[in-house]
């Protein structure tokens, strides 16, 4: 029986991006409930409880939880449990996203489509067949002579285990990994059940508290 061990996706940019504006919101909003007068204290703490869980809900909350057994999808408003054996497929096209036997589509947040990362990615493709195909003439190319231990992405290695298959951008090459978990798995005993979602009340909760203050506070004006 193929095992697999337990990966989780996450996006590094997203990380970033929402640290620092947790960071900017925290530094305004407590200055502002600190230092502020009249309602202004109100209005700050009615805009962090209505800010800060979206914030956290589209970037530091995705993640993709590949496991021997199921895949769970943790996206901004709910989680979705899949097993194995209830995935159709895994779908890459302006997003990402998996199938349910049922139908049922959910998008994978964690893992973003760059279109960028796909451009640079055929660049990379064509300069290794570029290099391939000089290295099989003899002739040299920039960067030196193919084979030479290092392979067309950078990596060290042997040329041959490096140049297996097309490059591809990090989003689409988990998804690779992705479907050969499920290819792997789908037929498992313990991979088989229900799936489950359950909507995130801890990002809902504070936005609706901090939507009501915020109105409340504009309807006394």
């Amino acid at each position: 029986m193929t095992t697999v061990n337990d990966r989780i996706y996450r996006s590094p940019m997203a990380l970033v991006g929402g640290t620092l504006l947790l960071a900017l919101a925290a530094w305004l909003g407590i200055d502002a409930i600190v230092n502020g007068a009249g309602r202004t204290p109100w209005t700050a703490l009615a805009v962090l409880l209505l800010s800060v869980p979206v914030v956290v809900a589209y970037t530091l909350r995705p993640a993709v939880y590949a496991g021997e057994d199921r895949l769970r999808v943790r996206n901004p408003l709910r989680v979705v449990v899949l097993p194995w054996g209830q995935v159709a497929s895994l779908r890459s096209g302006y997003t990402n996203e998996v199938v349910a036997k049922s139908g049922d589509r959910y998008q994978l947040w964690a893992i973003p489509v760059s279109l960028r990362g796909r451009k640079k990615a055929a660049r990379r493709d064509d300069r290794r067949r570029a290099e391939q195909e000089a290295a099989a003439s003899g002739k040299k190319v920039r960067g030196g002579l193919f084979g030479s231990g290092m392979g067309s992405l950078g990596h060290e290695g042997p040329a041959s285990t490096l140049n297996d298959g097309p490059a591809r951008a990090e989003g689409d090459r988990i998804m690779d990994e992705l479907r050969q978990i499920m290819e792997a798995r789908e037929q498992a005993a313990t991979a088989q059940g229900e799936v489950t979602v359950r909507w995130a009340y801890e990002i809902v909760g504070p936005v609706a508290a901090g939507a009501v203050l915020l109105a409340v506070l504009l309807a006394l004006g």
